[in-house]
């Protein structure tokens, strides 16, 4: 490769330190390729270390569910259960859960804003394992995720939850809910590689999951709902997401509920997960 020089002569450009070290290395001594297991706790600490530097990213996982769980409580517990004891044992695995996935929309936004200043094509050009990016963005995410499920677990007892299954069915209530999350994030990984504007994933989430949400049994039985309203709501992955972890706290086996959520899981995860990585690929 040349460069024009000084006197208009074309002189020879410098090379670069790595292919030097390409050149004149022996095989056995050049630097080996990151395995993909090393691309991806890399990729993943480096997105833990976000949450570090900036820890109001764990407001959203700490003050909302917080105020969600003493709103609904104190508010509609008396008029909808007859006490707010008693709602709360009902209510608390539905809010955990719904903080959870309304969480898993700040991955889009995150993707979608460092696409857009230039990163993901700065890391696209290593020499690592091409899903590793991508992959680390949900794994450091998983933490909040697992933050935002123990935050709720402690409001909820020291307001009088009582989970009847003890601490090992909470823990696998949060693994189940974590496992969901992680696959649901998918979906907003994809969503923020098609968007021009961090805005704009944040609208076509929120017009989303708010129906999503709202639209299940989080708050209330379906059974006290319209019959029409009541099938649609039976349904929806969240209905059977909460099913779930009310299940495994409490110390009833859901088997059905838990089967649907690895299916509607796997789903989310194979057919978005898919296509973020065909995306990714494509930019």
């Amino acid at each position: 490769m040349t460069r024009p020089s000084g006197t208009g002569e074309a002189t020879p450009a410098s090379p670069r330190t790595g292919d030097l070290e390409t050149l004149l290395l022996p095989k056995d001594r050049q630097p080996r390729r990151a395995t993909a297991v090393a691309a991806l706790r890399a990729m993943s600490w480096r997105s833990m270390l976000k949450i570090k530097h900036i820890p109001s990213q764990l407001f959203d996982v700490t003050l909302f569910p917080i105020v969600m769980v003493l709103m609904f409580t104190y508010l509609f517990g008396g008029a909808i259960a007859g006490s707010t004891d008693e709602y709360l044992q009902y209510l608390l695995p539905g809010i955990m859960t719904m903080s959870v996935l309304l969480t898993t929309l700040s991955t889009g936004m995150t993707i979608n804003i460092d696409a857009k200043q230039g990163l993901l094509d700065r890391v696209r050009t290593l020499s690592i394992w091409r899903p590793a990016p991508m992959i680390g963005y949900l794994v450091a995410d998983a933490f909040r995720y697992t933050s935002a499920s123990l935050v709720m677990v402690v409001v909820g007892l020291v307001l009088g939850y009582r989970p009847a299954a003890g601490v090992l069915g909470v823990l696998a209530g949060i693994g189940v809910l974590v496992g969901f999350a992680f696959a649901f994030s998918w979906v907003w990984t994809a969503l923020g590689l098609v968007l021009d504007t961090e805005k704009a994933v944040m609208s076509v989430s929120m017009a989303v999951m708010f129906p999503l949400t709202f639209l299940s049994n989080v708050l209330v039985d379906p059974d006290t709902m319209p019959g029409w309203l009541g099938s649609v709501v039976e349904v929806s992955p969240v209905t059977q997401l909460v099913t779930s972890v009310r299940g495994l706290t409490s110390g009833v086996w859901e088997g059905a509920a838990l089967l649907w959520t690895t299916v509607y899981g796997a789903g989310f995860l194979v057919l978005f997960g898919a296509l973020t990585i065909r995306l990714y690929n494509r930019q």
